[in-house]
């Protein structure tokens, strides 16, 4: 039976959420970044929003006295810096599990990894992330706006909006002016860039990881969805690189995507977003995603990619993560097998959202992704 909803959509979550407040990503930008985010925009912030564009403006200079200073005291360290261990990369598209393989991964003390503030802070946080996260905590909100995993400064993070805070171009800006449409898709990949843009791409890239291992060595773990298209290039800066790909039932993956982005939109956004065009994007990307992922796979050695799917995690995590320290080959697993335990005793009760959606939209996810949906076996899946 089809349901309606206000914006007419054919999908409708059924477990509903109370809405914390929570900073613009935004605010963490450095002024030039932020100015030619607007102006790229041709400024076109809802008239109820000019104030946070105003806000955001001003903090944007803190944040770029604050990275001069953080160049002079860290400049000559940071240049230095080697990063030794090649990373671990999480791989999955977006609500497919990635976020809590990244907090299974970095129960290990053997493993480092970006904090929420260390992203959306990453012109400074080398100076001012104890100050700030300790006395500012009540910035943070206390779960994602998508979902009910929970939040926090000292969180693990997707390392692209660190990319987005320091000017480099990103399919994630498209959140902050959602009704001017996708922008930079070419950045999903990075294999269309122009040779200069590339290696702007990958300097401060590497900047940032810099910024984190110097103050903490051991091996990174990343995660960010974008990363699944990126395996060519992360290969060539990263020849020893591991990489986790996690996979999880399309039909539930549809729906929770396009909540996500309309959560993004309206928490982040500087616009009232009209969602015109979501689904298609969100049909689009995936398919890209998958097809990229499917051409990296071919390059890695495959000691070091390891597939799973989400069902198969939650209904018996243990297994499955001795399975990945086994295939990559990343130390004694019964090393962090304590903390994993209490991590899923803690763990216990939480609910994922869950969603219906209409007849018609089930059978045209069923055609439009059913090359993934058979190669991963969820040709029976549930929506739920």
């Amino acid at each position: 039976m089809a349901t309606a909803t206000v914006d007419q959509s054919p999908v409708r979550q059924i477990v509903p959420r109370q809405r914390e407040w929570a900073p613009r990503f935004w605010e963490g930008c450095h002024f030039f970044a932020w100015m030619r985010l607007l102006i790229r925009n041709r400024f076109a912030v809802h008239w109820q929003y000019w104030y946070i564009a105003v806000i955001i403006s001003l903090i944007s200079i803190i944040h770029t006295v604050l990275r001069v200073l953080q160049t002079i005291r860290y400049g000559r360290q940071l240049s230095r810096t080697k990063i030794r261990h090649a990373p671990i990369f999480i791989l999955g598209h977006w609500r497919t599990g990635t976020t809590l393989l990244h907090e299974l991964m970095i129960l290990d003390d053997r493993n480092n990894y970006p904090t929420t503030y260390e992203c959306l802070s990453p012109n400074h946080f080398l100076l001012t992330e104890k100050f700030f996260t300790r006395w500012m905590r009540f910035l943070m909100p206390a779960h994602r706006p998508m979902d009910n995993m929970a939040a926090g400064w000292d969180r693990p993070q997707e390392d692209e909006f660190a990319l987005c805070m320091l000017g480099q171009p990103s399919p994630y800006l498209s959140v902050a002016f959602p009704n001017r449409g996708p922008v930079f898709t070419e950045y999903l990949d990075l294999e269309g860039l122009r040779p200069r843009q590339l290696r702007s791409w990958q300097k401060t890239f590497m900047g940032f990881l810099r910024q984190i291992t110097t103050r903490d060595p051991r091996r990174l773990v990343l995660k960010s969805p974008p990363h699944t298209a990126r395996i060519k290039v992360l290969l060539e800066m990263f020849p020893e690189a591991r990489f986790i790909h996690i996979v999880r039932n399309p039909y539930v993956v549809f729906p929770s995507t396009v909540h996500l982005w309309k959560s993004l939109y309206r928490k982040h956004g500087l616009q009232k977003p009209t969602n015109a065009g979501l689904e298609e994007y969100v049909f689009r990307t995936f398919l890209h995603l998958y097809e990229k992922l499917d051409e990296g796979k071919k390059l890695v050695n495959p000691s070091r990619f390891h597939e799973l799917r989400y069902e198969d995690l939650i209904a018996d995590p243990i297994p499955q993560m001795r399975a990945i320290y086994d295939r990559l080959g990343l130390g004694e697993f019964e090393r962090v097998l304590p903390k994993l335990e209490d991590y899923l005793r803690s763990a216990e009760g939480y609910e994922t959202n869950k969603y219906e959606v209409t007849p018609e939209l089930r059978s045209k996810i069923g055609q439009r992704w059913r090359t993934v949906i058979r190669k991963y076996g969820y040709e029976r899946g549930r929506i739920n």
